[in-house]
């Protein structure tokens, strides 16, 4: 609007239309100085937050690296057998029994030769089960040295075959990727061209993408610590230091953020949901011990249509927030077990003018 205009067209005196625009103005210049003091302000406290981040970061980093020195200087050690170590000792029994069979099965066989062989025990097989079929085959075709009858002579006919499948494993083989991108000048422009680089998960990274998905399945799934899978680099002569394999790690999960968020987004665009949390032990710097913390898995239903989808929530405790967090915005059927710190999700909740329950 303009304010000249309007007090003209209301006949307002010079003095009042004068002393009205003056103190419009002078509003108009404070509402900019506080808006400008308000920005001020705020960087700088995002600046602070972001130092004081930094350094409760390193803190903690630098109390994790005390603690674990103290435990390995004076840290004592249990008897105790872990799950881990028993699994161990069942995988050694099993492997000296198999060990020991086949040392009898040899006893036997030698026997056999002889004129009066030892009754042989007929050993109870359990039933073998049977390749997968999405494995690929590799055939090896087994001739006879010589296709005529080694009594008459008279040509030997096909009837059958035997067939006989062994399972086999390729270790994981390092390669190396060379990307050549040739340079292609213009004598008229005075100009050189080449190809982009190629995209990359860690800008200027070592690592290829097949070889950041080794590490993270080895590590995640397979549950290896990074110090096996340096062994396991260097019995092919490749360097690769468990600092290197940690930074890939952190790197790797910042990259993949945005892939977890959109799983959850679509998690929470079904209806009917699955919920349970479970104890994990987490490091407690300082206190020279672990404390327990809480891996939340949700999961669609089996009987919805789409893909199958789960998703894992890590929380230091198993406070019904979480959950509550997690699925902030959502309504439809939740089906969980009787903890206490659920069923504050079943109160209802308006949303406009209609309400839907959170039902088990």
């Amino acid at each position: 609007m303009d304010l000249h205009a309007e007090l003209a067209r209301l006949n307002a005196a010079p003095e009042l239309a004068e002393l009205v625009l003056g103190t419009v103005q002078k509003f108009i210049d404070q509402a900019q100085e506080q808006a400008a003091e308000s920005t001020r302000l705020i960087e700088q406290v995002s600046r602070r937050d972001t130092e004081l981040h930094a350094a409760k970061i390193k803190i903690e980093a630098l109390t994790l690296e005390l603690a674990h020195l103290r435990r390995m200087r004076f840290g004592a050690r249990s008897e105790a057998f872990s799950p881990e170590e028993r699994d161990l000792f069942q995988d050694t029994l099993a492997s000296d029994l198999a060990a020991a069979q086949a040392e009898l099965d040899k006893k036997q066989a030698e026997a056999a030769a002889s004129a009066e062989p030892p009754p042989r025990v007929a050993r109870s097989r359990a039933g073998r089960q049977p390749l997968p079929d999405h494995l690929p085959r590799i055939e090896h075709l087994h001739e006879p040295l010589s296709c005529t009858c080694g009594q008459c002579g008279t040509a030997l006919v096909k009837i059958g075959e035997d067939v006989a499948e062994q399972l086999d494993v390729e270790p994981a083989r390092f390669f190396v990727h060379r990307h050549i991108r040739p340079q292609y000048a213009c004598r008229a422009c005075e100009s050189v061209s080449a190809a982009p680089i190629p995209a990359a998960v860690i800008d200027g990274g070592l690592a290829a993408v097949g070889l950041y998905a080794w590490v993270i399945v080895c590590k995640y799934l397979d549950h290896l610590p990074l110090y096996r899978l340096e062994q396991i680099a260097a019995r092919d002569r490749v360097i690769l230091s468990r600092s290197t394999l940690a930074e890939w790690v952190g790197r790797i999960g910042v990259a993949l953020q945005p892939l977890a968020d959109r799983l959850a987004v679509l998690l929470r665009s079904r209806s009917v949901l699955h919920a349970d949390e479970t104890p994990v032990r987490q490091l407690d710097p300082g206190a020279g011990k672990t404390k327990r913390a809480y891996l939340w898995a949700y999961r669609t239903n089996a009987l919805q249509s789409g893909p199958p989808i789960v998703v894992f929530d890590y929380q230091a405790s198993r406070a019904g927030e979480h959950a509550r967090e997690f699925l902030r915005g959502w309504q439809g059927h939740l089906m969980v077990d009787d903890y206490g710190g659920d069923k504050a999700l079943f109160a209802t909740r308006s949303t406009g003018s209609r309400s839907r329950p959170w039902r088990r």
